[in-house]
């Protein structure tokens, strides 16, 4: 799980009572699309036919220009979700990567779940003794990733939330 019992309302809208700005929780779930896509890659090796997780981070995009109901992208996102249930891996944790960025329209916290899983995924595809150096280097591609303004922010929570993201972004 990679919400937290205790929300850090900086990361929850305004909308919903928090502090977070309509224009920064739209560039979270781009910072998540982007996340996910680069490790898209690790679960359309195996599953060409099955567009649910490119469309999921399709559909975050679509969400963050305003192109897209916050509900569609939800939708989308359990799509992708569905993608992963029956596979294992590097290609599981892909597609959970993809369904996490589409939630972010929903919930903003859910940009590190894109985050983890695709350092997950990495993890998972690298040569066996190397996937904490492969992770390690997916977490910092990550990092020069993150929107600037939103640097300091998402260091914090992904700090405060390591626990309960398998510990994927231990410096």
């Amino acid at each position: 799980m990679i919400l937290p019992a205790v929300r850090d309302p900086r990361l929850v809208s305004v909308r919903r009572g928090g502090t977070l700005t309509e224009s920064d929780h739209r560039l979270l779930a781009l910072w998540a699309a982007i996340c996910a896509e680069h490790v898209l890659p690790l679960f359309e090796e195996s599953n060409s036919g099955d567009t649910r997780p490119r469309d999921a981070i399709e559909a975050a995009r679509a969400w963050a220009r305003g192109q897209a109901k916050m509900m569609d992208a939800r939708a989308v996102a359990g799509h992708a979700m569905g993608a992963a249930g029956p596979l294992r891996g590097a290609a599981r944790f892909a597609a959970y990567s993809a369904g996490q960025a589409a939630c972010v329209a929903h919930v903003p916290e859910h940009d590190l779940g894109a985050a983890a899983y695709a350092i997950k995924a990495v993890q998972s595809a690298a040569p066996p003794g190397k996937g904490e150096e492969a992770g390690q280097a997916e977490r910092d591609w990550q990092r020069r990733q993150i929107p600037q303004g939103l640097y300091d922010l998402v260091l914090e929570d992904q700090a405060r939330r390591n626990d309960i993201c398998w510990s994927v972004f231990n410096d």
